[in-house]
């Protein structure tokens, strides 16, 4: 059994910042603390994901109740399809989730089932009423798709997300570094409107394939929780990968966020006449390629036959419980 240092440090791993670590010490005092993540369904889910999703799974071993927002109305305010569209896209990934490991008492919650009750909406327009539109509209740069004629739902969409964390009961508000200026703006207005805001956690973004900054299923430079193995292979293969460079690097992040956190060492597969496989750990691995001696390939080939291992259960879970219905 874990003490609260423990915890603590189990939380955290992998991740960039806790706001604040005092209050996560005392959210871990109590019976059953809610956790959360929202997901706009909007196409496929990907390694960006996953890393969340990975983090959740953590939580939920220390003892924490998982909520996971499939945020329907918040994707139909950033133009990411019809109602209908959205419907069956949250259908899918909820199997995508659940595929990749979160126990069978996690809440999976359908935004449009609680964002038109009275209370929610008051406390939107009680934070309409302290947010200025250019707070609200910040608050969005890396969420929303960017535009030059922007509607009024990019800046209802961060006042909603805020009232969420309040209508899901939740002590920590989980995702990625892209969320936290709306993260930030429920840390400051809760209290205001006789709430309390939750701790706050932020995991890294991916890089896309592409090298963009961030792994995006509308931009395509992701590879699929449930890419096929071909798929991932193929991927993988043509993805950004400059000789030496390791910031920004996917390939990289992909061996740092889940290989090494699952494994010590990764196997990279070489013909003798290139000097035979390689086991390394992320040291190693971080110097090999720095200086050159590890070429983009190889270490592209042992990403690759890790993912396609990793990312089996996906798929099979997948085939058996979405495909086949």
């Amino acid at each position: 059994m874990m003490n609260i240092k423990e915890k603590l440090e189990n939380i955290e791993k992998g991740t960039l910042e806790i706001i604040s670590t005092e209050e996560l010490e005392d959210k871990l005092k109590k019976d059953n603390p809610i956790a959360y993540t929202g997901y706009e369904p909007s196409g496929k889910i990907h390694l960006g994901h996953a890393i969340t999703i990975a983090k959740l799974k953590s939580l939920q071993d220390l003892g924490f109740k998982i909520k996971i927002l499939l945020a329907d109305y918040h994707a139909y305010l950033n133009g990411k399809g019809t109602v209908e569209e959205i419907a069956e896209t949250a259908k899918y990934n909820e199997m995508c989730f659940r595929g990749l490991g979160l126990s069978d008492d996690t809440d999976f919650i359908l935004g449009s089932t609680f964002q038109t009750k009275e209370d929610y909406t008051t406390n939107v327009y009680k934070l309409a009423t302290l947010t200025t539109l250019t707070r609200a509209k910040r608050s969005m740069d890396q969420v929303s798709r960017h535009s030059d004629n922007p509607k009024v739902a990019s800046v209802v969409y961060p006042l909603m997300q805020v009232a969420d964390m309040v209508a899901l009961d939740v002590d920590i508000a989980l995702g990625g570094m892209e969320q936290r200026k709306i993260q930030m703006l429920a840390r400051e207005n809760l209290e205001k409107i006789g709430e309390v805001p939750p701790v706050c956690i932020h995991t890294p973004l991916l890089h896309g394939l592409d090298g963009d900054e961030k792994m995006s299923s509308s931009k395509g430079n992701f590879i699929a929780v449930d890419d096929s193995a071909e798929e991932i292979a193929s991927k993988i293969k043509k993805s950004y990968c400059p000789q030496g460079e390791v910031e920004g690097n996917p390939i990289i992040e992909i061996a740092k966020h889940f290989i090494y956190p699952n494994q010590d060492t990764i196997i990279i597969k070489r013909p003798e006449k290139f000097g035979g496989n390689l086991e390394l750990n992320e040291n190693e691995l971080i110097e090999m390629f720095s200086s050159g001696d590890l070429h983009p390939m190889d270490l592209k080939n042992g990403v690759s036959d890790f993912l396609i291992e990793y990312l089996k259960p996906v798929r099979e879970f997948m085939e058996s419980e979405y495909n086949g219905k």
